[in-house]
């Protein structure tokens, strides 16, 4: 195998004097560099991606930190952020967080210690921004999908506002007007925006002010958060259901279908983010869709490109539209339920409100 040694030798100069001359970090004289160029087209060498490394102080190597690769949407997030990175020439180091404070303070140390060129950070359970800048030191950093309150950097995210008005417009204009909300986090940005986004789209309409518990990003949490309704639902007291994501929805679908519950005869399921698994659920679940490849695909982009020229990233927060994708989970409500809604049955109160 051909050496930097055996390069510098057939041009007559020093190994260092090679290193500068391909790394471009020092300026040789022309004779020199085209002799080294030279050199190396006639000897066949191929610099090692270590030596490129210690020769430009890079790794060419990026960090992504996901809150969980088994839910469907930090898949395809992940997967779009490797895709975007290996076309640039870049590898990812992946790290799970598991929606865990202290996993994912770990797993910012552990990124940092790896000597990574660049961060892309989807937060599960992220830290202050004061922690955040201590865990992190100057490495560059982008957000992706969720924001963390006073980061002054750059984000790539959805409009989640936007997301949870198109799905009560949605359930309004299908004619439901007692509904139940799974949140995840309210201390999400993006869960807290979706329900935001919902509630002042509900209240428009003059309905009665939908019902709201937390059920976490999980299926569990869905399938748990729901159980307490199920006669609400099974009864039409209560008539449609918006998840703040997709496994949420799937998961109160499962619970809601054991006890009898018809999806959407007797209740009607919205989702958000659009995972390929609700595509061939059954029923076909209705979700907002956000551009996940755009999302990941651009993150990379803004970091890479900021690598690439030396320069600081700009702290723009850059927001990608959502749309409402209508499947078979929601319909109009059925007669027992429009009956609840002008009061002939009101909700029990053994029924969590």
């Amino acid at each position: 195998m051909v050496s930097i040694a055996d390069v510098a030798k057939h041009a007559g100069v020093s190994p260092t004097t090679v290193s500068h001359a391909l790394s471009g970090k020092r300026k040789v004289g022309p004779d020199v560099h085209a002799r080294v160029l030279a050199a190396v087209a006639e000897l066949g060498y191929a610099p090692g991606r270590s030596a490129q490394s210690l020769a430009s102080g890079r790794t060419r190597i990026l960090g992504l930190i996901v809150p969980d690769i088994g839910n469907g949407y930090f898949a395809e997030l992940a997967q779009g952020v490797e895709q975007s990175a290996t076309l640039r020439g870049y590898n990812v180091l992946l790290c799970t967080t598991g929606f865990d404070y202290e996993r994912e303070k770990h797993a910012l140390e552990m990124i940092r210690s790896r000597a990574v060129d660049g961060v892309v950070y989807a937060a599960g359970a992220p830290p202050s921004t004061s922690e955040l800048a201590r865990l992190l030191g100057d490495l560059p950093l982008v957000l992706v999908d969720e924001e963390i309150p006073g980061a002054e950097v750059t984000a790539f995210v959805s409009d989640n506002y936007e997301g949870g008005r198109l799905a009560a417009q949605h359930l309004l204009g299908l004619g439901h007007r007692d509904v139940l909300v799974l949140e995840a986090n309210a201390n999400l940005i993006s869960s807290r925006e979706r329900v935001r986004g919902f509630t002042e789209m509900w209240s428009t309409a003059g309905a009665p002010p939908p019902h709201i518990v937390s059920g976490g990003f999980t299926h569990e949490g869905g399938h748990q958060a729901v159980a307490p309704f199920g006669q609400a639902f099974a009864t039409g007291e209560l008539s449609g259901l918006f998840a703040v994501n997709d496994l949420m929805a799937l998961g109160a679908i499962d619970r809601l279908t054991d006890a009898g519950v018809d999806i959407p005869g007797d209740v009607s399921v919205l989702g958000f983010d659009d995972i390929s698994s609700t595509r061939y659920a059954r029923p076909r679940l209705t979700t907002i869709r956000q551009d996940v490849a755009g999302l990941g695909g651009s993150a990379v982009a803004a970091l890479v490109t900021a690598l690439d020229q030396d320069r600081e990233l700009d702290p723009q927060r850059h927001v990608y539209p959502v749309e409402l994708i209508v499947r078979d989970s929601t319909s109009a409500p059925n007669a027992h339920a429009v009956a609840s809604a002008d009061g002939i049955r009101p909700i029990p109160e053994e029924v969590p409100r």
